[in-house]
């Protein structure tokens, strides 16, 4: 059982019929499920996860005051650490995990403010740049067992995919990244004798090219540690580029290693060359990503976004 399985079942077997029978009128108002931090809300958790932050439980969302009041929310909170200490062999933690409260009653507002800046998800242009991936990730994942009013529902449509001009943006970025690090730096690196560099390179690379390819799927880098689960999430392709990104990090930087890695990182963007020419992103015809950055930059309809440095 995966921690959202625990989650739903815990909220069908207890919490449920707590908030209709104890919360009836604020049913119209709230909503329910299990989303935010943690790997279980992605669904990438597995007996590993079971370490730590691993319980029964789940999120209950509240509008503003002006609907639902501290009292009515101070005893929601009683209800909800009323409820079963464990389930189906699992306890709920009196600790909280690092980084604070990630189950029971939190505001709707709070909640997306603390993800993306915003508690309403409304994001000019300038802040969808700047708004860190993982939070949009974390703010847009996992499951709403509930939602009466609609409105947690509607919040999180709005932040579920990139402005086109902003995925555009970020897109160029990073390719241009990519460029820099494996077509450029690493193979200098090595000529420099710094193999340190070169491998520091490679990684860069690996990150630059993981943004790329979520990208151009319109979804988010997650943490660091679930960016491979997220790659090969996205079919076979995706699976198979993960699994030759992880090689460029393998094996050690002689000669033979060394020439390996350039090899499969410029078959890698050539690839990703190909990919955004198929899709009519780029004008530019040649391997160098650094082209494809500037030919996809050009084709940003906003002036002010397309204008940032890139």
């Amino acid at each position: 059982m995966n921690g959202m399985e625990l989650s739903k079942a815990y909220y069908e077997a207890f919490g449920e019929r707590m908030l209709r029978e104890e919360f009836g009128q604020l049913l119209p108002l709230i909503a329910a499920g299990l989303t935010g931090s943690g790997s279980e809300c992605f669904g990438y958790d597995d007996a590993v996860s079971q370490d730590h932050d691993f319980e029964p439980g789940f999120c209950i969302f509240l509008p503003g005051e002006d609907k639902v009041d501290r009292r009515s929310a101070f005893l929601l909170e009683r209800s909800y650490a009323k409820l079963p200490k464990e389930f189906l062999g699992f306890k709920r933690s009196l600790v909280q995990p690092v980084g604070g409260a990630r189950r029971g009653v939190i505001r709707m507002a709070d909640f997306f403010a603390e993800k993306t800046g915003s508690p309403d998800g409304a994001l000019t242009l300038t802040q969808w740049l700047t708004v860190p991936e993982q939070g949009l990730a974390e703010a847009t994942n996992g499951v709403l067992f509930f939602d009466g009013s609609g409105e947690m529902t509607a919040i999180r449509e709005k932040l579920k995919t990139w402005p086109e001009d902003v995925r555009r943006k970020k897109l160029a970025g990073w390719l241009l990244m990519m460029a820099q690090s494996g077509q450029y730096n690493y193979r200098r690196c090595l000529n420099h004798g710094e193999s340190g560099a070169a491998m520091l390179a490679a990684g860069e690379f690996v990150r630059a090219a993981i943004h790329v390819l979520l990208l151009m799927d319109g979804k988010y880098m997650p943490y660091y540690k679930w960016a491979f689960r997220a790659l090969r999430s996205g079919g076979e392709k995706r699976a198979a580029q993960a699994a030759r990104l992880e090689e460029v990090l393998r094996g050690g930087t002689g000669e033979e290693e060394a020439l390996d890695r350039e090899i499969e990182m410029a078959d890698l963007c050539q690839e990703v060359a190909e990919e955004l020419q198929d899709r009519g992103w780029t004008e530019a015809s040649c391997c160098d990503l650094e082209q494809h950055a500037y030919s996809v930059a050009d084709h940003i309809a906003d002036g002010d976004i397309r204008n940032m440095h890139i």
